[in-house]
This record gives structure tokens, sequence and C-alpha cells, in this order.
């Protein structure tokens, strides 16, 4: 290092030293700075202290919330559970103060059959609907803080009666959550509840409560095919009509846009409804999930909803509840006893048929049956509907059956006049001058139709009201135990394809009887028929013989009173036209179709009706066919 280096580096530190001495502050600057400093320190301190404390109020603040939450209903989380029997002459009800909602149902009156996964228990007088977890019912109030879910309080009872109860939740002082259930006359629960002293607990902004629904529907008689068909979760729509979740594929959280009246959890021939005053909200969850054949239950049904809830008390929350049969007369009724004037329409769970089958079975049969039912065994009130119904119809089977036999003496006839028309080109001309002929003797080969045909709404009512008739529920006759199942004669353990485990009498009967009607019906249309109508009858025959067996594996599972109502009918049906074909004489007959074909024959065309129309269309099928092979000759003879 040289002289200049080292001089440079004392140059440095002698500016350096000079300049902090020369800034440094005085004795007073430092008292000022170190009093500043302080101050700063100070008030950061204070600062942080105050910021802490607001996070510890605001942590006490919630946590007092929610010791008060909890506590507001610490007295009823815990208790012992109590039953409180409901009952009138219809009903038993059991409500559980552990969670204030309806855990049994009995049914007075209606035999049980009490179906296990074992089979068929010992019957019993009174049905067993639901009992213990079969069904759930759990009402949520949504809360700032946390939920109130009421199957978890313990409620006290008070003004217990036959008919009343007050089920109160204490939730702290002035503060609680009550239950109030009537039981009507008949079949009808009527339930308020009403919260008392929380709306500080709830967001003013929701007036709404969860209501979740949870069921097992017992199978309830023999047949589990049969009473699976009826079993549905059924709703119905408010300003609307009622719809219903697949009686026989699984559904799950099934969406339902409109808001609704109420919902049912339906069988056969029972149904537990639950019907809201204010409505159920649009969007509410269905599920329904069919089960095994031999664990004792047809469906499981859940039905996720919300309804109307007052936080402040002001107004209650109103639910009524329908424990009871599957009859026409008594759910019709049931609007009269609500109290919430609305439409239900709860008959509608019987159901009836389309539109005009409804109409026969909503004005005609039901109230026949109940007039009949009043004097007459089950068995008998079916006899003597199927002959009033005879009754009714045996004018138009009269012109049916005259139809056919007019035409049946007139048959060597028109084989005569048109035997010169049996090549296949010439059919058309064989229908014109049979129509031709027909016209002549007074003869509509369409009579005959219509009449049958308007007998079949008939057919299509009784098989859509017998199997809903709860009056046939545990009715003998005969050799049949019940007339709303199926009677086997013979029984085995395993189910075979098509049929099932069991054979049934009624069954096999209707079976045969539509075998033999069915081969009397085409012996007389073929008696009718004139050359190819004749051969082609006869291949249509072992179609209609089809007919019976299809329906042995379609109604080998239905009740055997449809299937018994069917078999007399046919039988009836059977001895008519035999009646008709023996008092019929042929001879008188067909000379007074010859008398008319005198007053005809300068006439030849006088037709009217469909007759008329048939014979317009074949003539304007003739004349196009006609105008074709015209056709076809010129572009012939142009090619040529």
């Amino acid at each position: 290092m040289d002289k200049n280096t080292v001089l440079g580096f004392v140059l440095i530190a002698a500016i350096l030293i000079g300049y902090g001495w020369w800034a440094q502050p005085s004795d007073e600057q430092i008292a000022q700075q170190r009093e500043q400093f302080v101050k700063d320190s100070i008030a950061a301190v204070n600062k942080k202290k105050e910021a802490a404390k607001k996070q510890i109020a605001a942590q006490k603040a919630k946590e007092a919330a929610l010791v008060d939450s909890a506590a507001l209903f610490h007295t009823a989380m815990s208790g012992k559970a109590q039953d409180i029997q409901l009952k009138n002459q219809k009903l038993s009800l059991t409500i559980s103060t552990q969670g204030g909602t309806v855990k049994k149902v009995i049914l007075n009156g209606y035999t049980g059959h009490n179906i296990t996964p074992k089979g068929k228990g010992e019957e019993s007088k009174d049905l067993l609907l639901f009992d213990g977890n079969d069904q759930q019912l759990t009402y949520t109030l949504v809360a700032k803080d946390q939920n109130i879910s009421t199957k978890d309080l313990f409620f006290t009872p008070t003004n217990v009666t036959d008919s009343t109860v007050t089920l109160t939740a204490e939730a702290g002082e002035g503060k609680t959550l009550v239950m109030n259930y009537r039981l009507g006359k008949d079949y009808m629960l009527h339930m308020d509840m009403r919260a008392t002293g929380m709306a500080g607990l709830f967001d003013p902004n929701t007036k709404q409560m969860s209501v979740n629904w949870n069921g097992m529907c017992r199978q309830q008689e023999m047949g589990y095919t049969f009473e699976s068909r009826y079993a549905t979760l059924t709703y119905k729509e408010k300003d609307g009509s009622t719809d219903h979740l697949s009686e026989t594929s699984e559904t799950r959280d099934e969406v339902i846009e409109e808001a609704l009246d109420w919902v049912a959890f339906k069988d056969q021939f029972f149904t537990s409804i639950m019907i809201a005053k204010t409505d159920f909200a649009s969007n509410a969850m269905m599920t329904s999930i069919p089960q095994a054949k031999d664990s004792g239950y047809l469906k499981e049904y859940q039905a996720n909803l919300k309804t109307f809830f007052d936080p402040s008390g002001q107004q209650p929350t109103e639910f009524e509840f329908y424990y009871g049969p599957n009859d026409f007369q008594i759910l019709k009724n049931v609007e009269e006893e609500s109290t919430f004037g609305k439409e239900l329409e709860l008959q509608k769970l019987v159901y009836l048929g389309w539109p005009i089958v409804r109409w026969i079975n909503r004005f005609f049969t039901i109230y026949v049956f109940d007039w009949l039912s009043k004097v007459f065994p089950m068995g008998i009130v079916l006899i003597l509907i199927t002959l009033l119904l005879k009754a009714i119809t045996f004018p138009l089977v009269k012109k049916s059956y005259m139809s056919s036999a007019k035409m049946r003496v007139l048959k060597p006839k028109l084989e005569e006049a048109t035997k010169q028309y049996d090549k296949p080109e010439d059919q058309m001309k064989k229908q014109q001058e049979m129509m031709q002929l027909y016209s002549k003797y007074g003869v509509s080969p369409l009579s005959g139709c219509l009449p049958m045909l308007i007998q079949m709404p008939i057919w299509i009512a009784m098989f859509n009201f017998v199997p809903n008739a709860i009056q046939l529920r545990g009715e003998k006759f005969l050799w049949m135990d019940d007339l709303s199942t199926y009677d086997p004669i013979f029984q085995w353990n395993s189910n075979l394809p098509l049929i099932g485990d069991h054979l049934s009498l009624t069954c096999v009967l209707f079976c045969v009887s539509n075998l033999l009607y069915s081969w009397m019906t085409m012996r007389q249309q073929r008696d009718q028929m004139v050359g190819q109508q004749a051969q082609q009858m006869k291949m249509m025959q072992w179609m209609m013989f089809l007919m019976p067996v299809m329906f042995f594996f379609m109604f080998n599972d239905y009740s055997s009173g449809l299937n018994f109502y069917y078999f007399i009918s046919l039988f009836f049906s059977a001895a008519i036209m035999w009646t008709l074909r023996k008092t019929t004489n042929d001879e008188k007959l067909l000379q007074i179709l010859e008398a008319r074909y005198q007053e005809n024959k300068n006439n030849p065309k006088k037709m009217s009706g469909l007759a008329a129309r048939l014979q317009a269309m074949q003539e304007q099928q003739a004349e196009m066919q006609r105008k074709r092979e015209e056709l076809q000759r010129k572009r012939k003879g142009l090619g040529k």
C-alpha cells in the first residue's frame, strides 16, 4: 500500500468522524426522542390490547349465543319417552313425547293379517297401520346458529284426554315450542305447532320449516304382487290434480316443481295422509323404493318438504293427518271435516279408471254397490251387479245377436249370389254385391258391432273398481276366504315364471269360461261369413283361443272377487247367447227378411248410416282401381 492510499483512508475517516460529531443531537433533543419513543410504544401496546379485547368480546358473544342456543333446549334434550294414547271408535293413536309425533296407528274394525318375512301370522281383529320405526316424521327449524330438530326433543304432555294432548318443549324462561293435537270423530287428526319467545333466535326473513317424512309401507294382504300394484306415494298439486310416483319401479329424489296440498303414503286399502294448511312449498323431493317380496313391506317412502313457519309465534303452523281406509265415500267426507277450506279431492286415492270408465264407477257402480252391500253378502252383491248390468245391456246384446242371426240365415243366398266372384281380384266386386244384397234384405252387417263395443267400458270399469273396493276385503264367499285377494287351490314355495307360487281357482274358472264364450262367439261369426271370410275366420280362431291363456298368466295374481265377477259375467253371457240361439226361429226370420227383400227389390241401393258409408268407400276404391288399370294400359300402349 503506498502513501497516497494511506492518506486517502485517513481523510475519509476524518470526514466521517467530523460529520458524526457535528450531526449528533443535543442532550435536550435526545430526551425528547426518548419521550416520543415511549409514547409510541405505549400507544401500540394499547392498540393491540384493544383489538384483543374486541376479539375476546366477539368470541365471548358467539360462545354466549351458542351456550344460550344450547341452553335453549337444555332441559328438553334429555328425558324419558312417554306414550300418549288418543282414541275414538275408529282409530287408536300412540303419540311419543320424544319427537312429539305419532308412532303407532291402529284402525279399529279392520282385520289385520300381520304379514311378516316368515309369512302370514295370526289374524287380529284390528289392523296395525304402522308402528315404531315404520314411520318417522321430523320437523326442523333453522335458527341463526343451529338447527332445531324435534326428533331430539322431549316434550311435556298436558291437557291429556282421549282426543287431545298438548306437548311442550321448554326452551328456557319464556321460550317454548308447543304442539297441540286434536283427534276428530273418525280418521282425522289435527295438529298445530307454535314457537313462543324465540323470535330473536331465527332470521326474520326466514318463514319456512323443513318436514322430513319417512315411512315403510307394510304388506297388509296375502298377495304381495297384486297389493304392490296399488301401493304408491301420491300427492296433490295446489289448484291442480293428483299424481303419484311409479308403482313398479324405483324413484329417488324426484323433484315436484309445483306447491302441494297434501302427500299420501298409500297402500291398496289404507293410507297415511299429511295435509298442510299453508301448502307444501315447491321443489319437494319424493322417493319410492320397492321392497323385496319376503320382507313384510311393499315400499319405502320418503318425502322431503318445506312449509310455513312463523318465528314470531303469532301464526301457528297447522297440519291435518288422515289415517284410514281408502273408502271413496269416507275420503269424500274428509273434506267436510277438514278445517282448512281446501278442495282436497282425497277420494281420487281410490282409482276408478279413465274418464268414461270413472264416470260409470263414480255415478253408478259405487252407489249400487253400497246399496246392495247393506243387504246382501259381498259374493251375492257381485252376482246381483252382474245380473243388473246384463239386464241393462240385454237390448244391445239382443240387437247384436239378431244382426248376426240375420246374416247367418242369409248365408246360403249370399254364397249362391256371389259364387262367381271367388277369384282374388274380384273380392271388391264381391263385397259390393254382398252389400247390395244386405240392403235389399234390410240387414246392416255393422249393426252387431257397436252394441258389443258399448259393453267394453263396463268390463273395464269393473276391472278398475273391484280391486279398489275395500268392502270386499276379508269377505268370504263359497270357497273364497277373501274376495280381495287370490284363492289358491295349490301353492308351492318357489316362484315359477309367469305363474308365481300358486294357482287361483277363480282365475281357472274365468279362463275356462272365457274359452267357452270365445268358442261360441267364433262359431256364430263363422256361421254368418261367406267364402274366403269363413276360411280366414278359421285362421283367426287360434288367435282368439290364445287370449284366455294370456289372461290366465295376467289374472292369476288378481283378486278372487274380480275373477269371480268375470266368470259370472261370461257365464251369463254364454247363457244369454245360448238362449237367444234356441229361441230364434231361423225359418221365420228368413221369411221376414224375404218380405223386406220384396219391398226393397226396386230400390237395391237403399242404405243408411255406416253401411252406406262403407259401400261408398268400396265404390270409391273400385273407381280408383279402375283408373289405375286404365292408366297402366295407356302407358303400355305408348311404350309400344
